[in-house]
């Protein structure tokens, strides 16, 4: 296994700068691994647009949702010179600082304020081993209301354009809840309130997790070897309610679907050998590469990914490296719109 094995060819205007004009209104490839099969079926049948995907869904399913909320995680500032900076939060530390990143880090050294504007500014603490900084926010009213007043939603970095009021609305799921995420579960974007009531209309049961996702979600593979690639670890909460709900599927003999490579990963981290899952909260760096043996989840919903990137990989080792980079070809030439704003793959 090669990380070049991951590589396709992508024309860059099928990369998608703005979100589709409704949520459901995305297109729907239907990959059935065990065929081997490419589903583009015509507009009169399903699966066209995404409003069509609770037609895969079988009564005693159960889909499983990462509700974790993107914050306004992206502060520009000035530093004491003059010159720019900018500082992308990622996780909010017990004593109330923050890990970050910070541009331009060299230039920046500990103790240094970075001023946001109007008596807000961010105080760089600690310069860490892993090269992200420990930072504190500084402002009336604290975190949260300056995260509101000065922090941008953090668009990855091939959406090519300033984030606007709407991002705000559409970079994150209807049903995001616990915020923590410096990027978005995009495999939930397509999803409204009318699908997910009709997906529980087909007799299958919704569940929740959450995992925050840091930057490293964009972070390609640069060594040949992609086993010695490494994640970071993100934070998960699995309820009770989740734990419950997968076991009722289980029994009943219904699927796991998972929407997302962040809810598939949570899952798998804390997976018992018989399928069921335990609950609690902790930290994964699960890394899932081609030979992965799945324990929980039957179903998985995505967007598509970057070449060469740890969430190919992914859905590689779900349905096999040649049938995923054949459906990846095929929705290049079908025109379809890829990455975070883009359109959606379901893996059966």
């Amino acid at each position: 296994m090669n990380t070049s094995d991951f590589d396709y060819d992508l024309p860059p205007e099928l990369i998608a700068q703005t979100p589709a004009a409704r949520r459901d209104e995305s297109r729907l490839l239907v990959l059935n691994a065990h065929q081997g099969a490419i589903d583009h079926r015509p507009s009169a049948i399903l699966h066209e647009t995404f409003r069509d995907f609770p037609s895969l869904i079988a009564p005693h399913d159960v889909v499983v949702l990462n509700d974790s909320r993107v914050i306004p995680a992206r502060l520009l500032g000035t530093r004491r010179g003059g010159g720019a900076a900018e500082v992308l939060l990622i996780t909010r530390e017990p004593d109330g600082t923050w890990r970050a990143l910070v541009k331009p880090g060299a230039r920046i050294k500990e103790g240094a304020q970075l001023d946001l504007g109007n008596g807000d500014s961010v105080e760089v603490v600690e310069h860490l081993e892993t090269g992200e900084r420990r930072v504190r926010l500084l402002g009336p009213g604290g975190d949260d209301a300056i995260l509101q007043r000065r922090g941008r939603i953090p668009l990855p970095p091939y959406i090519t354009r300033d984030p606007t009021e709407l991002d705000r609305e559409r970079y994150q799921t209807v049903y995001a809840d616990a915020a923590g995420s410096v990027a978005a579960p995009t495999a939930g974007l397509h999803f409204t309130a009318e699908t997910l009531a009709a997906v529980e209309a087909r007799g299958a049961t919704i569940a929740r997790l959450t995992l925050h996702i840091g930057p490293g979600t964009f972070r390609p593979v640069g060594v040949d070897d992609p086993s010695q690639h490494h994640l970071d670890a993100e934070a998960y909460v699995v309820p009770e309610a989740a734990a419950a709900a997968i076991a009722a599927a289980r029994a009943a003999g219904g699927r796991v679907w998972a929407v997302g490579t962040t809810a598939l990963r949570t899952l798998e981290s804390v997976a018992r050998d018989d399928g069921t899952i335990t609950a609690g909260a902790g930290w994964t760096s699960l890394f899932v590469l081609p030979g992965f043996r799945f324990r929980v989840v039957d179903r998985l919903l995505t967007n598509f990914h970057l070449p060469r990137s740890t969430l190919l990989m992914l859905v590689c080792a779900f349905a096999g490296t040649e049938c995923v980079m054949a459906a990846y070809r095929e929705a290049v030439e079908q025109r379809y719109r890829f990455y975070s704003y883009g359109d959606a793959m379901a893996l059966l």
